[in-house]
């Protein structure tokens, strides 16, 4: 597939189930945390390995049925953002590839319903590659957020200039950067969907970023959406590694081995300082959240994860 299907607005509509029902709220609880009256609060949302999961899992006895879907994921985000003034929606790759959407639409409705939910940042997985560089130009044009990806460089390819190595982003006096990272497409991508793109060394191209994060842009926080995986048996790059051999990462939102974390992991960099690991599985079956106050030098951090719940349309 070439491109994007085009779809008109009433199969959309149809499609996404985001109708003025799906917006129902009260089903969806929300922890709050106290926090020093001084301190500045930062809720970081964030989603990984979507694999264009539109609809809620079906009501068949299964495990998941009924969890999921874009609507109540959208009537969630939607009731974070009326009860916290800074949030940052975040997804750490793998959007498309598991359902017929992709198949007949090549990734438009997955774009476009992160566009309706305003997803500040994402990165790129494998399997975003899977319609090649051509399909996945489209779905970057397409989005109304940033792509984020320090470690692959797509210089005469259709996706030259198209993405970026990191974005900054501003709340009130606190700075945040984000950068991504993605596997090695050479493991996993075939050579004709990846084509002329160059690969570098996830780790050092990090730390590179996330160096000039900290200095150059004076970033209070810094967070790596990676797609590498969290963890592995045999001897590769994985989040804990990257974790551990990291200076000025404090938060790394990770994707790709559809890791349930019960609570994010935390690990010693080379500084000595914690870095922060999580990841929510797959399907947006789960809706991870991160609420890090400031106060002055101290920080408070506290997280938790939504369970996303289908939404009933109103009659």
């Amino acid at each position: 597939m070439d491109g994007l299907k085009k779809l008109n607005r009433a199969e959309f509509l149809r499609l996404s189930g985001m109708t003025a029902g799906a917006f129902a709220l009260s089903q969806f609880p929300v922890d709050l945390f106290a926090a020093d009256e001084e301190a500045e609060k930062i809720t970081i949302l964030h989603t990984n390995d979507w694999h264009s999961r539109i609809d809620p899992f079906p009501m068949d006895g299964s495990r998941n049925q009924g969890q999921g879907g874009a609507a109540a994921r959208a009537a969630l985000i939607k009731k974070i953002r009326s009860e916290e003034k800074n949030v940052l929606l975040l997804d750490a790759g793998d959007i498309v590839q598991g359902t017929p959407y992709y198949n007949f639409f090549g990734g438009e409705p997955e774009i476009r319903l992160m566009n309706e939910m305003q997803y500040d940042v994402a990165t790129m997985g494998n399997h975003d590659f899977d319609n090649g560089l051509t399909g996945l130009q489209h779905m970057v044009k397409a989005a109304a957020f940033p792509f984020v990806i320090a470690n692959y460089d797509f210089k005469n390819t259709p996706l030259q200039y198209l993405t970026r190595p990191y974005k900054v982003f501003t709340f009130d006096k606190i700075k945040i950067g984000v950068v991504g990272v993605g596997i090695n497409p050479h493991e996993l991508i075939p050579k004709n969907l990846f084509g002329d793109t160059l690969y570098s060394d996830a780790l050092v191209a990090a730390n590179t970023y996330a160096a000039e994060l900290k200095h150059e842009h004076k970033c209070d926080l810094i967070i790596c959406l990676s797609h590498l995986g969290y963890q592995y048996t045999e001897k590769k790059l994985s989040d804990e590694v990257l974790a551990a051999e990291s200076e000025n990462i404090d938060l790394i939102i990770g994707g790709h081995t559809h890791t349930f974390l019960e609570k994010p992991k935390e690990i010693l960099n080379k500084k000595n300082k914690r870095v922060i690991i999580n990841q929510v599985g797959w399907a947006g079956l789960k809706l991870g959240r991160l609420d890090w106050h400031f106060h002055k030098k101290r920080t408070k951090i506290f997280a938790t994860s939504h369970t996303v719940k289908k939404v009933e349309k109103s009659i």
